[in-house]
């Protein structure tokens, strides 16, 4: 199966408009680093974090597809593969975070470390010279395990002997059990440095379980958009069926339920201890307009797309899913401002014009690089025995 011509323009399309907006948030954040550096940083952070949660997503449940075989992943397993080669771009694309190091972290100011005993006793963990060690050993860990899936994929695609076909699924399968062992620990470390670090005084053990369940949820609503944008076009449209989109959704539905297990468990630890250090960091966002962002996390976060995805009509019908999925991965950017922007506004809630345009800069730009990767490989995997089970169960 190859890719269908009348699908390449369509996303020709997505990339130069993607860029385009990507260009243009990107020049404006210039001129925000001049104007408020501070704020630049902030924003930057937190529209960084969103898109790097959807390289990372793709990669994880990318490894859970080869893991358990199972015909679901079939159909979106080249759209996830695509967005695993987007982490090269997210390496790059953390250098101006290394340059605000001393606006984002008061552990980062040696004045503030000096003045104060716990964080003089947490330096020799958060020191900037080891930070920026743990970021790169982050990103070489995962672009090493995005590298062999995406090659040994791609050569599956180009063989068709049988036992050869059958050691590169294997291989595959192999990676992606101590792959996922890698991302859970790496993407926790990564959380804590880059996240949880913002208020070195508070700490929670399933923090990085947070941001994991996040990831999760947005790539695979993320996917599940893609699929219906390009569920009526060849190859697709001969392998897609409603059934398809109807396990992708009991998956969705399964992650919204986590998200929100995983949120109220931490809230519960935290309100039952009433420790003093702890305490705060939920305080700051339960006052001054934050509290809001929690309602509206409570709501369409998870009540909403709880009670629509229960439906079995919602889940089959392409349209109607990927809007609750587009919903959804708005709500996660939504998560992570609350998540994060507390830190540097404890007194109330404060959204600056910055925060919407470096997620508009950064997004542009991984769209764009990301429509390219897709448009690099046959859009279904060659050769794969699950994709006629897709085809059966579809």
């Amino acid at each position: 199966m190859t890719q269908s011509a009348t699908l390449g323009p369509h996303l020709q399309r997505l990339q130069q408009r993607a860029l385009m907006v990507g260009v243009g948030g990107l020049g404006l954040c210039v001129v925000g680093v001049f104007l408020n550096p501070g704020q630049f940083f902030r924003a930057y952070l937190l529209a960084y974090l969103f898109w790097l949660g959807l390289a990372l997503g793709c990669l994880a449940i990318v490894m859970l597809h080869h893991l358990v075989r199972g015909a679901w992943g079939a159909v979106i397993q080249r759209i996830l593969e695509a967005g695993t080669r987007t982490l090269p771009l997210m390496a790059v694309l953390v250098v101006p975070l290394l340059f605000g190091l001393h606006d984002l972290y008061i552990w980062a100011r040696p004045q503030a470390v000096a003045n104060d005993e716990l964080l003089r006793h947490k330096s020799l963990y958060l020191n900037v010279p080891f930070f920026m060690v743990r970021t790169g050993v982050y990103f070489v860990a995962w672009i090493a395990v995005a590298y062999f899936l995406n090659r040994w994929s791609l050569l599956h695609d180009q063989t068709q002997e049988q036992p050869h076909e059958r050691s590169l699924r294997r291989r595959l399968q192999l990676l992606s059990g101590p792959g996922l062992v890698l991302y859970g620990i790496t993407v926790t470390f990564a959380a804590i440095d880059w996240a949880m670090s913002l208020e070195p005084y508070w700490y929670s053990t399933i923090y990085g379980i947070v941001f994991m369940v996040g990831q999760g949820l947005a790539t695979l609503a993320f996917a599940i958009i893609a699929l219906a944008l390009v569920a009526d076009f060849a190859p697709f449209a001969d392998v897609v069926a409603p059934a398809h989109f109807h396990d992708l959704g009991n998956l969705l539905l399964a992650f919204v339920m986590l998200w929100a297990y995983i949120a109220f468990s931490q809230f519960l630890i935290i309100w039952s201890g009433n420790l003093p250090e702890e305490i705060p960091w939920y305080v700051h966002r339960t006052q001054g307009g934050w509290q809001w962002i929690g309602l509206v996390l409570l709501v369409f976060h998870f009540a909403v797309p709880f009670l629509l995805l229960l439906s079995r009509g919602t889940k089959r019908r392409a349209q109607t899913l990927a809007t609750v999925a587009l919903a959804i991965l708005c709500m996660q950017l939504v998560d992570l401002f609350w998540l994060v922007m507390p830190a540097f506004h404890p007194a109330g809630l404060y959204v600056h014009w910055l925060d919407v345009v470096a997620s508009l800069g950064i997004g542009g730009l991984w769209i764009a690089v990301y429509v390219w990767q897709l448009q690099r490989r046959p859009l279904l995997p060659l050769h794969e025995p699950r994709l006629q089970g897709a085809l059966d169960h579809g």
